[in-house]
């Protein structure tokens, strides 16, 4: 292509021997040697396309052979008599359609946690502690898996503050305060 002259790619004025020429101006040289009008590129015949590579043609072959394929399957089922169609297999899990509760699908620690607490366990001490009377002879119970731990007593039932002491295991220990008893037991963790 000569320098000045528009591409079909390109849009706008080009310059031809250094004045500017619009592009519908062009002309191009027929065989006779008359000069004839360009054709805009809008309406110029199309571009001849590039063979398609194998690798296309193949997956295209693949794509219509699986499709006729699935249509033949798909006709051969509706054919059968419904007694003789396998049936899928029902999910024993959750209601058809539903979701799986958190029993069906617990597992490892957490299926232990919830099977000791469908039993009436605590094992993690997640229930409000039982009530005791807090005497001498049936003191409040507190589970510990070392050999002491701290309690706190709100020692009446409208204060605000909180007396905090050490508990030891052993015998029955009194709140400095109030002077209700507190026993520590052992408590073994779930795993």
């Amino acid at each position: 292509m000569g320098a000045g002259l528009l591409s079909p790619m390109r849009a706008g004025p080009v310059t031809k021997g250094g004045a500017l020429v619009a592009a519908g101006a062009r002309r191009a040289h027929s065989p006779r040697g008359v000069a004839q009008p360009h054709a805009p590129p809008h309406l110029s015949p199309p571009l001849p396309l590039p063979p398609p590579r194998p690798e296309v043609l193949f997956a295209a072959a693949a794509a219509a052979a699986m499709a006729s394929r699935l249509l033949r399957v798909s006709a051969a089922l509706r054919l059968l008599p419904a007694a003789s169609a396998r049936v899928a297999p029902a999910r024993c899990l959750a209601v058809p359609g539903g979701l799986a509760s958190d029993e069906e699908q617990a597992t490892g620690l957490e299926r232990k946690v919830l099977e000791a607490m469908n039993k009436g366990l605590d094992p993690y001490s997640m229930f409000r502690p039982k009530r005791y009377a807090g005497t001498k002879e049936d003191p409040n119970l507190v589970p510990s898996i070392s050999n002491k731990r701290i309690v706190g007593c709100v020692c009446e039932e409208d204060n605000s503050c909180v007396v905090w002491f050490w508990l030891h295991q052993g015998e029955a220990q009194r709140c400095p305060s109030c002077g209700a008893h507190y026993k520590l037991i052992p408590h073994e963790l779930p795993h």
